[in-house]
């Protein structure tokens, strides 16, 4: 049976708009995006925490990093889940989770060269520098933090990815769209404030930051053009 609510047919758990067929609602994937930036967020402040022994706004007036959502939410629909590898491979278990995570670290590291690069010749300041870690590729990569994003990744995909959009599925219709909408709204609007204002000043928007001791790590200077 297909129920029509809005421009969207649901028929059990699959959903069609615009004649491209999902597994869930837009809505749905929207505030998964929301939900996954807060929690990159929390990840760069623990790991800044951690080498830093301080945590700060991470350039943004929200506590959401837009491009985590973005970026978790596109390997879902890309690449898919190690658990959808295994079913449409023969491969050994191992093999496929191997393969997987190679992938992720390959992605990982590309994605933070692409974004670091592009920030430096934009906004004409080092977003991030790992220099200071070994076997680093650029100050924008490493070794050690792209295999700790893709165990990441790798761990969310297989045990954390699917409940997340189950559950914020089963979200009243109008509390989930109304929801989504809000938050993908300020998500957005946030990006193109913070950004244009590190543009503007080359510089970073640090409006907050809280040190739990003095010796905190040097910052990284403005690169200068």
């Amino acid at each position: 049976k297909v129920i029509r609510l809005s421009n969207i047919h649901i028929n059990k758990t699959q959903f069609s708009t615009g004649g491209i067929f999902l597994k869930y609602s837009l809505a749905t994937y929207l505030l998964t995006i929301t939900i996954i930036s807060f929690l990159g967020f929390c990840v760069e402040n623990v790991w800044l925490a951690f080498t830093q022994k301080c945590i700060d706004n991470r350039n943004m007036s929200l506590p959401f990093l837009l491009g985590y959502g973005l970026a978790v939410v596109g390997i879902y629909f890309i690449f898919g889940t190690p658990k959808k590898w295994l079913s449409k491979k023969l491969s050994n278990k191992f093999g496929v989770y191997f393969s997987y995570f190679i992938l992720m670290m390959l992605l990982v590291s590309i994605g933070e060269i692409i974004l670091g690069k592009t920030v430096e010749h934009i906004c004409g300041f080092s977003y991030w520098n790992y220099e200071w870690i070994p076997l680093h590729f650029t100050k924008y990569t490493s070794v050690p933090t792209s295999i700790g994003f893709a165990g990441i990744i790798v761990f969310f995909m297989d045990y954390i990815m699917e409940p997340v959009l189950y559950n914020v599925q089963m979200l009243p219709y109008t509390v989930l769209n109304s929801l989504a909408a809000v938050f993908s709204i300020l998500l957005v609007c946030d990006f193109i404030a913070s950004f244009r204002k590190m543009y503007r000043k080359q510089g970073q928007n640090k409006r907050w930051r809280y040190e739990f001791s003095c010796k905190c790590r040097k910052q990284y200077p403005m690169i200068s053009k």
